[in-house]
Parts: structure tokens; sequence; C-alpha cells
């Protein structure tokens, strides 16, 4: 039978031996020994595979340097790997849709973060900490209807 709890001090004793454990995080990899993970900003998607490899980054098929032309993007992609100091140590394949370019970019960054932490879970305070795992959830707002855009009004006109 289940006892009642009278007081704080009764809830107290009856749970002082029980600390709630923190969730225990373990490797994630598919059978060809690969982490995936999925990554979102704005619009964009982005699906990461890491392995084992030399640092090899390919997007859609391309190369990081192609596809992401600008070297803001390029850094903003592989701020992940430079703050757990792997930039040599994984191949990355990743496939990208929606969004522009600059949403991508977050997107990848977020999906490559997820995925160090499945690859190596000792990871993830330090890729928390630095604020990647959480996804960025600002999004474009609607336009309304009897609005230009989302609150740009029509000009008014006396006339």
């Amino acid at each position: 039978m289940a006892e009642t709890l009278s007081s704080l001090q009764d809830l107290k004793a009856a749970t002082a031996g029980q600390q709630p454990d923190a969730p225990v995080h373990v490797q994630k990899l598919d059978k060809l020994g690969r982490a995936y993970a999925t990554g979102k900003r704005k619009d964009a998607v982005a699906r990461v595979w890491i392995k084992p490899g030399t640092g090899k980054i390919v997007v859609n098929g391309r190369a990081e340097e192609v596809y992401f032309a600008r070297p803001v993007l390029r850094m903003i992609l592989r701020q992940p790997l430079e703050i757990a100091n792997r930039s040599t140590q994984y191949d990355v394949f990743i496939g990208v849709a929606g969004g522009g370019l600059s949403g991508q970019a977050g997107a990848v960054r977020h999906g490559l973060s997820k995925a160090l932490t499945y690859f190596e879970p000792e990871l993830r305070p330090v890729l928390k900490r630095e604020g990647f795992l959480t996804r960025d959830s600002r999004v474009v707002e609607r336009k309304k209807y009897g609005k230009k855009k989302a609150r740009r009004s029509f000009q008014f006109s006396k006339r």
C-alpha cells in the first residue's frame, strides 16, 4: 500500500535516498559504423553522417568549398569540429535541402553537432555549452490578410 505523506519533512525523508540520475548518453552508430543526425534551421533540413576518416566534407555530392563558397558559411559549418578538436578525424557526408545558404549552414552545424555527440557522447557538454545542440527555432513570420507582408500595411493615401 502507498503511504500518505502529511508534511514536507515526510516528503524529504521519503525521497532522501533517491537521487534522480542524469540521463546516460550512449554511442549510436549504424551497421556501417557511421553516426547520423538531422539538423534544422529556418526552412533548411540537413542530414549528416560522420565516420572516422581524414577530415573530408562532402555537401550534396560536392566539396565543401564548392557548395559553400563564402568563407563565413564554411566557418559556421566547421565550428563544432573546431570546438571539439576533431577537424581531421572524421569524414562528413551531408545532404541538405530547403531555405537559403545561410540557413543551410546553420542546419549543417546543428546536425553535425548532434552527430558528434552520437559518435562521442563525452563531447556533449562541450558542444552544449557553445549552444550548438539547441535548434534555433526562429522562422519567417507568416503573412497576414489585409497586410502587404507580415506586419507592413499598404500605403495610406487620403485622396
